[in-house]
């Protein structure tokens, strides 16, 4: 069964207890021929809501999503500039379909999903979420970094090649014609967006110790032709990664997200010249998603 979330009644969910900062600063990025550089002028402010360790029922994160969003299109109305957001969290198991997804691509009944099952406004095909894979939400308004959507999808791009290259030396590429980043044949990370007014929503997902197997029923992004891979298989294939209980220095599951996280922030401040802050951590975020403490 395909669910729609009602946007009119989710639109301002009752745990969303903190709105967007103002914002006392404008700049411009600078994204030339999909080739990322970075402008040196003063930085916007954005508001981080890490919940990077936490698993968020993917209802809930699109709802809060809305919600931000809302709150910034008010904003424009005003001639107020809010600050920047960006969610960082995990996703209990769900499908995902975009706007125009076809169900041609659902190894599955719909009536029996093995997880939920969720069509939302993005762009894009099919897609999985589950634990492992860090998902970024970035809720911007792009009049004040550029107002070209090809620029924003080959930034969120360049995050990630340049997490993946920092991080664990790992090279990776874009693929002309398909949006996302990839190793390879291999795709680590999905990208589908929504943008409305210039005020964009919903992002990308990186598979980092992620069960791939769920993606075997669908045809991710709709993409025949390709394989899904995840930071960690990656490195299972250089020795470079470690199983629970085993003891020598290399990488493990936990450490392996922590690692992933610290690059992704690093690189989405530079790609995108923003300064972070209203850093939501265990205790905060609880109060928000009624998460355990």
């Amino acid at each position: 069964m395909i669910l729609w979330m009602n946007q009119v009644l989710s639109s301002v969910p009752p745990y969303l207890t903190q709105t967007p900062s103002k914002s006392t600063q404008t700049c411009h990025s600078s994204l030339v021929n999909s080739t990322v550089s970075v402008s040196h002028r003063p930085k916007r402010r954005c508001d981080l809501y890490d919940l990077h360790k936490e698993l968020v029922p993917y209802a809930e994160a699109w709802s809060w999503q809305n919600a931000i969003v809302k709150e910034k299109k008010a904003s424009n109305q005003k001639n107020e500039d809010l600050a920047d957001s960006l969610i960082i969290l995990q996703h209990h198991p769900v499908y995902t379909l975009g706007a125009g997804s076809s169900e041609e691509y659902l190894n599955f009944d719909v009536k029996n999903a093995p997880f939920d099952l969720y069509r939302t406004e993005r762009g894009g095909e099919v897609t999985y979420h589950g634990p492992g894979q860090l998902v970024m939400y970035p809720i911007i308004n792009l009049r004040y970094h550029k107002m070209d959507l090809h620029w924003y999808l080959r930034a969120l791009e360049e995050v990630v090649i340049r997490a993946l290259s920092s991080a664990f030396a790992i090279e990776a590429s874009r693929i002309e014609g398909l949006t996302g980043v990839w190793v390879g044949h291999q795709k680590l990370a999905a990208i589908g967006i929504k943008v409305s007014q210039w005020i964009t929503y919903h992002g990308l997902a990186l598979n980092v110790t992620t069960d791939l197997t769920p993606f075997q029923r669908i045809v991710p992004c709709g993409i025949q032709d390709r394989q899904v891979g995840s930071i960690k298989s990656l490195l299972k294939e250089n020795f470079q990664y470690k199983e629970c209980g085993e003891d020598n220095h290399e990488t493990g599951d936990y450490e392996l997200i922590d690692i992933t996280y610290k690059s992704l922030i690093t690189e989405f401040c530079e790609v995108f010249q923003v300064d972070l802050g209203l850093n939501l951590y265990k205790k905060e975020a609880g109060k928000i998603l009624d998460l355990p403490c």
